[in-house]
Protein backbone atom coordinates (compact mmCIF):
# COMPACT_ATOMS: atom_id res chain seq x y z
CA UNK A 1 0.00 0.00 0.00
CA UNK A 2 1.52 3.03 -1.11
CA UNK A 3 1.83 5.97 1.34
CA UNK A 4 0.61 9.54 0.36
CA UNK A 5 2.49 12.43 1.38
CA UNK A 6 -0.24 15.63 1.95
CA UNK A 7 1.67 18.59 2.59
CA UNK A 8 3.49 16.37 4.99
CA UNK A 9 0.42 14.63 6.31
CA UNK A 10 1.08 11.37 5.82
CA UNK A 11 -2.01 8.90 4.73
CA UNK A 12 -1.76 5.26 4.41
CA UNK A 13 -1.39 2.23 6.34
CA UNK A 14 0.40 2.74 9.57
CA UNK A 15 -0.54 5.88 10.06
CA UNK A 16 -3.72 7.27 12.30
CA UNK A 17 -7.22 7.81 9.67
CA UNK A 18 -7.05 11.40 8.43
CA UNK A 19 -10.89 12.85 9.12
CA UNK A 20 -11.23 15.49 6.60
CA UNK A 21 -14.00 18.24 7.98
CA UNK A 22 -16.30 19.72 5.63
CA UNK A 23 -16.59 23.46 4.15
CA UNK A 24 -19.07 24.61 1.62
CA UNK A 25 -19.12 28.48 -0.33
CA UNK A 26 -22.17 26.90 -2.28
CA UNK A 27 -25.41 28.92 -1.26
CA UNK A 28 -27.27 25.66 -2.79
CA UNK A 29 -25.35 22.73 -0.68
CA UNK A 30 -27.92 21.26 1.01
CA UNK A 31 -26.37 20.69 4.44
CA UNK A 32 -26.91 23.91 6.39
CA UNK A 33 -24.21 23.73 9.06
CA UNK A 34 -21.76 23.99 6.72
CA UNK A 35 -22.44 26.46 3.72
CA UNK A 36 -20.74 29.95 4.54
CA UNK A 37 -19.95 32.77 2.09
CA UNK A 38 -18.58 35.43 4.30
CA UNK A 39 -14.90 34.67 4.68
CA UNK A 40 -14.24 35.71 8.27
CA UNK A 41 -17.22 33.67 9.54
CA UNK A 42 -16.25 30.58 7.69
CA UNK A 43 -12.64 30.58 8.94
CA UNK A 44 -14.60 30.99 12.92
CA UNK A 45 -16.10 27.75 11.71
CA UNK A 46 -13.10 25.78 10.06
CA UNK A 47 -11.24 26.65 13.50
CA UNK A 48 -13.61 25.85 16.08
CA UNK A 49 -16.11 23.50 14.28
CA UNK A 50 -13.26 21.40 12.32
CA UNK A 51 -9.79 21.88 13.53
CA UNK A 52 -10.30 22.34 16.96
CA UNK A 53 -12.53 19.54 16.73
CA UNK A 54 -9.67 17.28 15.34
CA UNK A 55 -10.07 17.68 11.32
CA UNK A 56 -6.43 16.94 9.65
CA UNK A 57 -7.72 18.28 5.99
CA UNK A 58 -9.99 20.55 5.45
CA UNK A 59 -12.11 20.23 2.33
CA UNK A 60 -13.95 23.26 0.30
CA UNK A 61 -16.04 22.34 -1.97
CA UNK A 62 -17.28 25.47 -4.31
CA UNK A 63 -20.64 24.06 -5.37
CA UNK A 64 -23.13 21.42 -4.60
CA UNK A 65 -23.00 18.09 -6.67
CA UNK A 66 -26.29 17.19 -6.16
CA UNK A 67 -27.42 16.33 -9.85
CA UNK A 68 -30.70 18.16 -9.31
CA UNK A 69 -28.47 21.27 -9.58
CA UNK A 70 -26.75 22.80 -12.68
CA UNK A 71 -22.69 22.20 -13.05
CA UNK A 72 -20.99 25.10 -12.66
CA UNK A 73 -18.25 26.20 -15.35
CA UNK A 74 -14.45 26.69 -14.30
CA UNK A 75 -15.19 30.51 -14.64
CA UNK A 76 -18.19 30.48 -12.00
CA UNK A 77 -15.86 28.20 -10.31
CA UNK A 78 -13.63 30.62 -10.08
CA UNK A 79 -15.53 33.48 -9.73
CA UNK A 80 -16.10 31.58 -6.12
CA UNK A 81 -12.95 30.68 -4.95
CA UNK A 82 -11.88 34.03 -3.92
CA UNK A 83 -14.31 33.37 -0.77
CA UNK A 84 -12.18 29.81 -0.40
CA UNK A 85 -9.01 31.37 -0.49
CA UNK A 86 -9.88 34.74 1.96
CA UNK A 87 -11.16 31.67 3.96
CA UNK A 88 -7.97 29.83 4.51
CA UNK A 89 -5.83 33.14 4.80
CA UNK A 90 -7.99 33.87 8.02
CA UNK A 91 -7.85 30.54 9.61
CA UNK A 92 -5.92 30.24 12.75
CA UNK A 93 -5.26 26.32 12.91
CA UNK A 94 -3.16 24.34 11.34
CA UNK A 95 -4.70 21.96 9.13
CA UNK A 96 -4.23 20.69 5.14
CA UNK A 97 -6.86 22.51 2.67
CA UNK A 98 -8.37 20.88 0.09
CA UNK A 99 -10.42 22.27 -2.96
CA UNK A 100 -13.10 20.27 -4.09
CA UNK A 101 -13.36 20.84 -7.73
CA UNK A 102 -13.17 18.70 -11.53
CA UNK A 103 -11.80 21.50 -13.16
CA UNK A 104 -7.89 21.51 -13.90
CA UNK A 105 -8.03 25.80 -14.63
CA UNK A 106 -9.32 25.38 -10.74
CA UNK A 107 -6.72 23.31 -9.21
CA UNK A 108 -3.99 25.25 -10.45
CA UNK A 109 -5.08 28.60 -9.24
CA UNK A 110 -6.15 26.60 -6.07
CA UNK A 111 -2.23 25.36 -5.65
CA UNK A 112 -1.18 28.87 -6.52
CA UNK A 113 -3.04 30.76 -3.73
CA UNK A 114 -2.32 27.92 -0.68
CA UNK A 115 -4.27 25.13 -1.45
CA UNK A 116 -2.62 21.96 -0.38
CA UNK A 117 -4.69 18.78 -2.18
CA UNK A 118 -7.52 18.54 -5.01
CA UNK A 119 -10.59 16.51 -4.20
CA UNK A 120 -11.81 15.73 -7.88
CA UNK A 121 -15.32 14.48 -7.72
CA UNK A 122 -14.72 13.70 -11.20
CA UNK A 123 -12.50 11.23 -11.56
CA UNK A 124 -9.98 13.04 -13.71
CA UNK A 125 -12.79 13.78 -16.11
CA UNK A 126 -10.77 16.78 -16.91
CA UNK A 127 -7.36 14.72 -18.63
CA UNK A 128 -5.09 17.96 -17.33
CA UNK A 129 -5.99 17.16 -13.94
CA UNK A 130 -3.75 14.94 -13.11
CA UNK A 131 -0.87 16.65 -14.81
CA UNK A 132 -1.73 19.56 -12.80
CA UNK A 133 -1.32 17.48 -9.49
CA UNK A 134 1.97 15.97 -10.89
CA UNK A 135 3.02 19.55 -12.00
CA UNK A 136 2.39 20.49 -8.57
CA UNK A 137 3.38 17.39 -6.33
CA UNK A 138 -0.04 17.87 -4.23
CA UNK A 139 -1.86 14.52 -2.96
CA UNK A 140 -5.80 14.23 -5.14
CA UNK A 141 -8.41 12.32 -3.80
CA UNK A 142 -10.06 11.44 -7.01
CA UNK A 143 -13.63 9.66 -6.50
CA UNK A 144 -14.84 6.77 -9.17
CA UNK A 145 -17.34 8.77 -11.88
CA UNK A 146 -17.53 8.41 -15.85
CA UNK A 147 -15.58 10.42 -18.08
CA UNK A 148 -17.67 13.38 -17.95
CA UNK A 149 -17.57 16.38 -15.58
CA UNK A 150 -21.51 16.74 -15.85
CA UNK A 151 -21.80 13.27 -14.47
CA UNK A 152 -19.63 13.02 -11.05
CA UNK A 153 -19.78 9.30 -9.50
CA UNK A 154 -22.44 8.08 -12.47
CA UNK A 155 -20.52 4.88 -13.14
CA UNK A 156 -23.04 3.44 -15.20
CA UNK A 157 -22.89 5.58 -17.58
CA UNK A 158 -19.29 5.09 -18.55
CA UNK A 159 -19.50 3.81 -22.10
CA UNK A 160 -18.01 0.55 -20.71
CA UNK A 161 -18.78 -1.66 -23.97
CA UNK A 162 -16.24 0.45 -25.61
CA UNK A 163 -13.44 1.39 -22.61
CA UNK A 164 -13.97 -2.56 -21.27
CA UNK A 165 -15.58 -4.90 -24.08
CA UNK A 166 -19.25 -5.88 -24.50
CA UNK A 167 -18.99 -9.07 -22.68
CA UNK A 168 -17.33 -7.22 -19.66
CA UNK A 169 -20.11 -4.57 -19.66
CA UNK A 170 -23.04 -7.11 -19.78
CA UNK A 171 -21.45 -9.00 -16.95
CA UNK A 172 -19.59 -6.43 -14.38
CA UNK A 173 -21.23 -5.72 -11.23
CA UNK A 174 -21.65 -2.27 -10.41
CA UNK A 175 -18.45 -2.89 -7.56
CA UNK A 176 -16.31 -3.93 -10.93
CA UNK A 177 -18.04 -0.50 -12.84
CA UNK A 178 -16.97 1.43 -9.64
CA UNK A 179 -13.44 0.16 -9.53
CA UNK A 180 -12.71 0.19 -13.39
CA UNK A 181 -13.81 4.07 -12.99
CA UNK A 182 -11.01 4.66 -10.24
CA UNK A 183 -8.77 3.35 -12.69
CA UNK A 184 -9.76 5.81 -15.81
CA UNK A 185 -6.98 7.97 -16.93
CA UNK A 186 -4.73 6.26 -14.36
CA UNK A 187 -3.77 7.41 -10.88
CA UNK A 188 -1.21 10.07 -10.02
CA UNK A 189 1.54 8.75 -7.18
CA UNK A 190 -0.90 11.02 -4.78
CA UNK A 191 -3.86 10.02 -5.46
CA UNK A 192 -6.30 8.74 -2.68
CA UNK A 193 -9.05 6.82 -4.17
CA UNK A 194 -12.93 7.48 -3.49
CA UNK A 195 -15.84 4.56 -4.42
CA UNK A 196 -18.29 7.32 -4.48
CA UNK A 197 -21.27 6.62 -1.81
CA UNK A 198 -23.81 8.33 -2.06
CA UNK A 199 -26.75 9.03 -5.06
CA UNK A 200 -24.92 9.82 -7.77
CA UNK A 201 -27.05 9.17 -10.58
CA UNK A 202 -31.11 7.80 -11.02
CA UNK A 203 -29.67 4.51 -11.62
CA UNK A 204 -27.59 4.05 -8.26
CA UNK A 205 -29.60 2.16 -5.39
CA UNK A 206 -29.19 2.00 -2.27
CA UNK A 207 -28.09 -1.68 -2.39
CA UNK A 208 -25.32 -0.43 -4.89
CA UNK A 209 -23.81 1.60 -2.09
CA UNK A 210 -24.05 -1.32 0.64
CA UNK A 211 -22.90 -3.88 -1.96
CA UNK A 212 -19.84 -1.01 -2.06
CA UNK A 213 -19.15 -0.92 1.51
CA UNK A 214 -19.35 -4.66 2.19
CA UNK A 215 -16.57 -5.27 -0.64
CA UNK A 216 -14.59 -2.32 0.41
CA UNK A 217 -11.50 -4.18 0.89
CA UNK A 218 -11.14 -5.07 -2.63
CA UNK A 219 -10.30 -1.02 -2.97
CA UNK A 220 -7.33 -2.10 -1.79
CA UNK A 221 -6.23 -3.72 -4.88
CA UNK A 222 -5.82 -0.21 -6.38
CA UNK A 223 -2.61 0.45 -3.90
CA UNK A 224 -3.48 3.48 -3.33
CA UNK A 225 -5.28 4.85 0.65
CA UNK A 226 -8.82 4.99 0.39
CA UNK A 227 -11.31 7.95 1.15
CA UNK A 228 -14.68 7.14 2.18
CA UNK A 229 -17.67 10.10 2.22
CA UNK A 230 -20.32 7.84 4.40
CA UNK A 231 -21.17 10.57 6.22
CA UNK A 232 -25.47 10.41 7.02
CA UNK A 233 -25.89 9.03 4.05
CA UNK A 234 -28.70 7.32 2.33
CA UNK A 235 -27.84 3.68 2.48
CA UNK A 236 -26.82 4.21 6.33
CA UNK A 237 -29.86 6.43 7.28
CA UNK A 238 -32.39 3.73 5.63
CA UNK A 239 -30.78 0.97 8.00
CA UNK A 240 -32.33 2.47 10.97
CA UNK A 241 -35.15 4.77 9.56
CA UNK A 242 -33.51 7.80 10.34
CA UNK A 243 -33.84 11.15 8.94
CA UNK A 244 -30.38 12.96 8.11
CA UNK A 245 -30.76 15.01 11.59
CA UNK A 246 -31.10 11.72 13.15
CA UNK A 247 -28.22 9.34 11.37
CA UNK A 248 -24.99 10.47 13.27
CA UNK A 249 -25.45 7.11 15.01
CA UNK A 250 -25.36 4.91 11.91
CA UNK A 251 -22.66 7.24 10.25
CA UNK A 252 -20.63 6.50 13.30
CA UNK A 253 -20.59 2.76 13.44
CA UNK A 254 -20.57 2.53 9.94
CA UNK A 255 -17.25 4.63 10.18
CA UNK A 256 -15.28 2.34 12.40
CA UNK A 257 -16.19 -0.94 10.10
CA UNK A 258 -14.68 1.66 6.72
CA UNK A 259 -11.74 2.37 8.69
CA UNK A 260 -11.58 -1.36 10.12
CA UNK A 261 -12.22 -2.66 6.52
CA UNK A 262 -9.11 -0.59 5.44
CA UNK A 263 -10.39 3.13 4.67
CA UNK A 264 -7.68 5.69 5.28
CA UNK A 265 -9.65 8.99 5.13
CA UNK A 266 -12.76 10.18 6.72
CA UNK A 267 -14.97 13.01 4.99
CA UNK A 268 -17.43 14.29 7.40
CA UNK A 269 -19.27 16.61 8.63
CA UNK A 270 -19.70 15.94 12.47
CA UNK A 271 -15.54 16.02 12.98
CA UNK A 272 -15.05 15.33 16.90
CA UNK A 273 -17.42 12.29 16.91
CA UNK A 274 -16.36 10.69 13.67
CA UNK A 275 -12.63 11.24 14.93
CA UNK A 276 -13.32 9.27 18.01
CA UNK A 277 -15.13 6.58 16.05
CA UNK A 278 -12.31 6.15 13.43
CA UNK A 279 -9.94 6.28 16.56
CA UNK A 280 -11.88 3.22 17.66
CA UNK A 281 -12.16 0.90 14.24
CA UNK A 282 -8.12 1.90 13.86
CA UNK A 283 -7.71 0.19 17.04
CA UNK A 284 -8.91 -3.30 15.88
CA UNK A 285 -7.75 -3.07 12.45
CA UNK A 286 -4.92 -5.52 11.38
CA UNK A 287 -1.70 -4.79 12.48
CA UNK A 288 0.79 -3.85 9.47
CA UNK A 289 4.19 -5.98 9.40
CA UNK A 290 7.84 -3.97 9.18
CA UNK A 291 10.67 -6.02 8.62
CA UNK A 292 12.82 -3.78 7.09
CA UNK A 293 14.90 -5.56 4.86
CA UNK A 294 12.54 -6.84 2.71
CA UNK A 295 9.33 -4.99 2.45
CA UNK A 296 6.08 -7.58 3.32
CA UNK A 297 2.68 -6.61 4.09
CA UNK A 298 0.10 -9.29 4.98
CA UNK A 299 -2.57 -8.45 2.47
CA UNK A 300 -6.70 -7.61 4.42
CA UNK A 301 -7.78 -10.25 2.30
CA UNK A 302 -11.15 -11.96 3.38
CA UNK A 303 -12.68 -12.75 0.06
CA UNK A 304 -12.01 -14.81 -3.45
CA UNK A 305 -12.90 -10.15 -4.74
CA UNK A 306 -10.09 -9.25 -2.37
CA UNK A 307 -7.26 -11.86 -3.72
CA UNK A 308 -8.59 -11.25 -7.39
CA UNK A 309 -7.74 -7.11 -7.46
CA UNK A 310 -4.73 -7.92 -5.54
CA UNK A 311 -3.45 -10.70 -8.53
CA UNK A 312 -4.96 -8.16 -11.13
CA UNK A 313 -2.29 -5.03 -9.71
CA UNK A 314 0.61 -7.42 -9.16
CA UNK A 315 -0.20 -9.22 -12.56
CA UNK A 316 -0.67 -12.75 -10.60
CA UNK A 317 -2.28 -15.36 -12.55
CA UNK A 318 -6.22 -14.76 -11.76
CA UNK A 319 -6.87 -18.00 -11.03
CA UNK A 320 -4.69 -18.15 -7.81
CA UNK A 321 -7.63 -15.86 -6.43
CA UNK A 322 -9.55 -19.08 -5.58
CA UNK A 323 -6.93 -20.76 -3.58
CA UNK A 324 -5.74 -17.75 -1.08
CA UNK A 325 -8.58 -17.78 1.16
CA UNK A 326 -10.09 -19.99 3.47
CA UNK A 327 -13.27 -20.59 4.97
CA UNK A 328 -14.20 -22.78 7.75
CA UNK A 329 -17.64 -24.33 8.68
CA UNK A 330 -18.93 -26.08 11.11
CA UNK A 331 -21.03 -29.28 10.38
CA UNK A 332 -23.62 -30.36 12.76
CA UNK A 333 -25.53 -33.58 12.97
CA UNK A 334 -23.58 -35.95 10.29
CA UNK A 335 -24.24 -39.57 10.68
CA UNK A 336 -20.89 -41.91 10.82
CA UNK A 337 -20.95 -42.82 7.23
CA UNK A 338 -20.54 -39.25 6.45
CA UNK A 339 -17.96 -38.66 8.67
CA UNK A 340 -16.48 -41.64 6.47
CA UNK A 341 -17.01 -40.05 2.91
CA UNK A 342 -15.75 -36.63 4.56
CA UNK A 343 -12.51 -38.27 5.97
CA UNK A 344 -11.88 -39.48 2.46
CA UNK A 345 -12.47 -36.83 0.49
CA UNK A 346 -11.91 -34.09 2.06
CA UNK A 347 -7.92 -34.44 1.61
CA UNK A 348 -7.93 -35.21 -1.59
CA UNK A 349 -8.92 -31.54 -2.65
CA UNK A 350 -6.50 -30.18 -0.22
CA UNK A 351 -9.24 -29.40 2.53
CA UNK A 352 -9.23 -30.10 6.01
CA UNK A 353 -11.70 -32.42 7.84
CA UNK A 354 -11.39 -32.07 11.51
CA UNK A 355 -14.01 -34.36 13.37
CA UNK A 356 -14.97 -33.20 16.92
CA UNK A 357 -15.45 -35.01 19.59
CA UNK A 358 -19.18 -34.65 20.05
CA UNK A 359 -21.68 -33.95 17.30
CA UNK A 360 -19.99 -30.73 15.58
CA UNK A 361 -16.94 -31.04 13.27
CA UNK A 362 -14.94 -28.55 11.23
CA UNK A 363 -14.87 -28.13 7.73
CA UNK A 364 -11.89 -25.93 6.10
CA UNK A 365 -10.57 -24.95 2.92
CA UNK A 366 -10.11 -22.95 -0.03
CA UNK A 367 -13.03 -21.98 -2.60
CA UNK A 368 -11.37 -24.05 -5.08
CA UNK A 369 -10.82 -27.01 -2.63
CA UNK A 370 -14.65 -26.82 -1.23
CA UNK A 371 -16.09 -26.55 -4.80
CA UNK A 372 -13.93 -29.19 -5.75
CA UNK A 373 -15.26 -31.61 -2.62
CA UNK A 374 -19.22 -30.22 -3.45
CA UNK A 375 -18.65 -31.42 -6.88
CA UNK A 376 -17.45 -35.17 -5.71
CA UNK A 377 -19.96 -35.31 -2.90
CA UNK A 378 -23.47 -35.15 -4.80
CA UNK A 379 -26.94 -35.88 -3.67
CA UNK A 380 -28.01 -36.53 -0.09
CA UNK A 381 -28.04 -34.57 2.80
CA UNK A 382 -24.36 -34.06 2.68
CA UNK A 383 -24.27 -33.80 -0.93
CA UNK A 384 -27.08 -30.60 -0.57
CA UNK A 385 -25.03 -29.24 2.55
CA UNK A 386 -21.77 -29.24 0.24
CA UNK A 387 -23.88 -27.11 -2.61
CA UNK A 388 -24.96 -24.85 0.08
CA UNK A 389 -21.70 -24.00 1.02
CA UNK A 390 -20.20 -23.66 -2.75
CA UNK A 391 -22.95 -21.73 -3.28
CA UNK A 392 -22.12 -19.21 0.06
CA UNK A 393 -18.43 -19.17 -1.88
CA UNK A 394 -19.81 -17.61 -5.19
Amino acid sequence: MQTVDAAGLQVGDGYPPRIMGVLNVSRESPYDPSVYDDPSEAAAYVDRELIDQGADIVDIGLESANKRFDVLSAQEELDRLDIAIETIESVGGDAVFSIETRYHEVAERAIDRGFDMINDIAGFADPKMPEICREYDVAVAKMASPPDLERPGAVEETPWADRRSPEWARQAEYVDQVYEALKQHGLTEKTIVDPAFGGWSESQTIEDDRETFRRLREFRGLGRPLLVSINRKNFLRSIADRSTEEALPVSLAATSMAVERGAHVIRTHDVAETRDAALVGDAFTRQRIDDGAIDIEELDVQTVGDAERHCERVGAEPATATQSVVSVFELTGLSPTERDRLDTHVPAHGGVYAPGDGDSDLLVGSPAALRALASDIDGGALGNALATIAERLD
